[in-house]
């Protein structure tokens, strides 16, 4: 589509080719990012899932992390599913001594807080403003401790799933991985909105 919104979607390592597909037919535009100059003319950016210490370290290598958290922290709106929450958290509880994520996101979060990859399990979840049950795939997802000003927008057993704050939507879980759109939909929606205005 010519007014279609422009995605980006964090392509160093992990689950980005899901979502670039999920993106796709929720009728973005898709751009895989992998430098400075993938980040240009953006109305949106998606973090995928995957391993957050090797993210971070490739992060640096391409010289992304700078621009990227300056982007996110200026209100590019932003998707960030499992690892990219982590990578976004203002603190990650067992976090390794020099583990450097964003800290835009005000909350505190454990890496693989449900457990190793044998305890991953999927699970309807509630999102905020969608009609009906999301299925929630979890696997190693990080476990949201605290929140502080950032806004619950999807809960699972009693427990965050899912956060809002400014323009960053943030899931511990991987909509990417089902059929189920409406995520990546409203989100596309969202981008659409920032580029036209």
């Amino acid at each position: 589509m010519e007014d279609a919104p422009v995605v980006g979607v964090l392509a160093l390592q992990g689950d980005f080719r899901n979502h670039a597909g999920a993106l796709g037919r929720a009728g973005a535009t898709v751009r895989l990012v992998r430098s400075t100059t993938d980040l240009e003319g953006l109305d949106g950016i998606v973090l995928p899932g995957g391993e957050s210490t090797s993210m971070q370290i490739l992060l640096e290598r391409a010289s992304l992390r700078e621009p990227l958290g300056a982007a996110i922290s200026a209100g590019l709106p932003t998707l960030a599913t499992c690892a990219g929450v982590v990578l976004l958290a203002r603190r990650v509880v067992d976090g390794l001594a020099d583990q450097r994520g964003f800290g835009i996101l005000d909350v505190a979060v454990r890496r693989n807080g449900y457990g190793r990859q044998v305890a991953s399990f999927e699970a309807p979840v509630r999102v905020a403003g969608l009609e009906g049950d999301v299925p929630g795939v979890f696997i190693r997802a990080p476990l949201i401790e605290t929140v502080g000003s950032a806004e619950v927008i999807a809960e699972q057993g009693g427990q965050p799933v899912g956060v809002r704050q400014g323009a960053v939507t943030a899931l511990t879980f991987h909509p990417e991985l089902t059929d189920d759109l409406r995520i990546h939909s409203e989100f596309v929606r969202a981008a659409m909105s920032r580029g036209r205005s």
